[in-house]
């Protein structure tokens, strides 16, 4: 029996994947406003800082594909709750660093655990939710991740300004483990959840499965794209306003994070949207803004350089909310390893481009970024402009399946 919205079930869920989503997101990001500093701490380039970032969702996206398989075995929740209290624990141990190489493997190890977490709460959403609230589920799920991600860069900006960011990270970690508590008591255990036969054997057919269908490799690949602009833009950004003509504080260029209040805003509210008018008639309306907000960025006028940003990030996370509950919609089982393939080419955007952008700063600035980042997102453009006529696949709705334990 799917969760129905207005129940006791259905506010537990939702406030439990927000605080998961928040959680995760601030622990992997909260490095982002730190990499100047790393880089002078450590006499690195801003390409070598940005491995900080990059080793973090790369071990990530090889995790989610293992995480998924494992989770179709033993359930969702007791994997989410371990890598959420593991992937604090690490946080508070990379406060400990003696050099840049045991930061990058305590973050790279951070990452990897921080796989149980993600593509398996999509799963969690679409088996339990009922499907006509799932884009409303989605979007609160997404919106605690957009939150996260501004609390952990705001927090470790203001903190890292102030003291160090040994203090800031020590101070996520504790942050981390009281979210992981939440998290573990206020979520409803599944009930629809069945395990999958098969193991690991049954991962090279579902990834068949999920790679041979019409649309969810194009959904695959505009995660790649979304993910790469967005960490790209926030990585550099920094740079562009601590150094001349603006010259503004490590605290006050934090700030910018700010800005993630509008994907709490944008992922609720698209997800809903599409729920109503169809993900075909809405997805590539936000691309465009995505794409306004980054030649915004180009000004060398403050204001518009965050107009610009503020636009950016909205498009982004109402992009991203109508991507992934689509995922949910049309994927078959196993469920966990579409939602695992779509954020594996998520955060393999995340490192890939984040990197190659690294090199265009260095040679050609941000308008550099900016050119490599706007051809992204023509290509995502033309994707969601074809998936408008993608045949629906009436299989594809969230499988009810006979109540199992967890």
């Amino acid at each position: 029996m799917a969760i129905a919205a207005g129940t006791p079930a259905f506010k537990r869920s939702n406030r439990a994947l927000f605080f998961g989503g928040f959680s995760s997101f601030a622990l992997l990001y909260s490095v982002q406003p730190l990499m100047p500093l790393l880089a002078g701490q450590f006499a690195l380039t801003p390409a070598q800082s940005s491995l900080a970032l990059s080793v973090s969702t790369a071990a990530l996206a090889v995790s989610l594909l293992l995480a998924s398989a494992l989770s179709d075995r033993v359930g969702r929740k007791p994997l989410m709750v371990a890598a959420l209290a593991i992937a604090a624990a690490l946080t508070l141990a990379c406060a400990a660093a003696q050099n840049y190489g045991q930061l990058l493997l305590m973050r790279a190890a951070l990452g990897f655990a921080l796989g149980g977490m993600p593509a398996i709460a999509m799963a969690y959403l679409a088996e339990e939710i009922e499907p006509a609230s799932l884009g409303w589920s989605m979007g609160l799920y997404i919106s605690g991740s957009a939150f996260g991600g501004m609390a952990g860069r705001v927090l470790t900006s203001v903190l890292s300004d102030f003291w160090s960011w040994r203090v800031a990270m020590a101070a996520l970690g504790a942050a981390g483990l009281l979210a992981a508590w939440e998290f573990w008591r206020s979520l409803p255990r599944s009930r629809n959840f069945r395990p999958v036969a098969g193991g690991w054997r049954a991962l090279p057919d579902g990834l068949r499965l999920h790679l041979s269908d019409d649309g969810l490799p194009w959904l695959f690949a505009l995660g790649f794209l979304f993910m790469g602009c967005m960490v790209s833009a926030y990585n550099y950004i920094g740079y562009r306003l601590l150094d001349a003509p603006f010259g503004l504080r490590q605290s006050t260029v934090g700030a910018i994070s700010f800005l993630y209040l509008l994907g709490i805003f944008s992922s609720v509210w698209a997800g809903r949207l599409a729920d109503r008018l169809g993900r075909r008639g809405v997805l590539w309306i936000m691309i465009f803004a995505m794409l306004g907000g980054l030649l915004l960025t180009l000004s060398d006028a403050l204001p518009l350089i965050l107009a610009g940003m503020a636009l950016f990030t909205f498009g982004f996370f109402a992009s991203h909310s109508i991507a992934s509950s689509w995922v949910g919609r049309r994927a078959q089982a196993p469920q966990a390893l579409a939602s695992a393939l779509y954020l594996f080419f998520y955060y393999l955007g995340s490192s890939v481009v984040g990197w190659l952008c690294g090199l265009l700063w260095a040679g050609a600035g941000w308008p550099g970024v900016v050119a490599l980042l706007g051809g992204c997102l023509g290509c995502a453009l033309l994707i969601a402009l074809r998936l408008r006529h993608l045949a629906p696949l009436p299989s594809a709705m969230p499988m009810v399946v006979p109540r199992a334990a967890n």
